[in-house]
């Protein structure tokens, strides 16, 4: 039986780039106004990155290589323009992140890593209320969570 590796190694470049770059996709997504969210403060974005710097100290090897590699991106370039994302791309992308783990990730690790993009939404979704969520922040967590095979 041959041991999974969690680094990046274990992925092409295509994989990694994928794994490294769906939780900033989460946040602008669950961020973005549109059918019936509110436009959300500056405080949400804040919440998602703090949300990813959070699984610095998840239980998972998987987990703290990305957010690692997420901190270590430095190409001397400016930041990118944030963009809003569309939805049906994330949530394609979030299957596709699935079927990544299922191929290299120990079952563990893939399913930290998944759990973890799904608190960097609700970290986000939350910040809009101090009460109870949405029912369209409800919805989009629902749909993430089925994109990644989390329910």
């Amino acid at each position: 039986m041959s041991e999974r590796i969690t680094t990046a190694t274990a992925y092409s470049a295509t994989e990694w780039d994928l794994l490294t770059s769906l939780p900033g996709r989460v946040i602008v997504a669950a961020a973005q106004p549109g059918l019936g969210r509110p436009h959300r403060s500056v405080a949400a974005g804040l919440a998602g990155l703090d949300a990813v710097a959070a699984g610095r100290a998840f239980d998972s090897d998987l987990v703290r290589a990305v957010v690692s590699a997420i901190y270590a991106r430095d190409d001397g370039a400016a930041p990118p323009a944030v963009q809003l994302t569309d939805l049906v791309d994330v949530l394609a992308a979030c299957r596709a992140v699935v079927r990544v783990l299922d191929r290299h990730a120990d079952p563990a690790d893939s399913a930290a890593y998944r759990q973890w993009v799904q608190s960097v939404a609700a970290r986000v979704c939350r910040t809009a209320s101090s009460t109870a969520l949405a029912p369209v922040d409800r919805r989009l967590l629902d749909r993430l969570g089925d994109a990644l095979a989390l329910r």
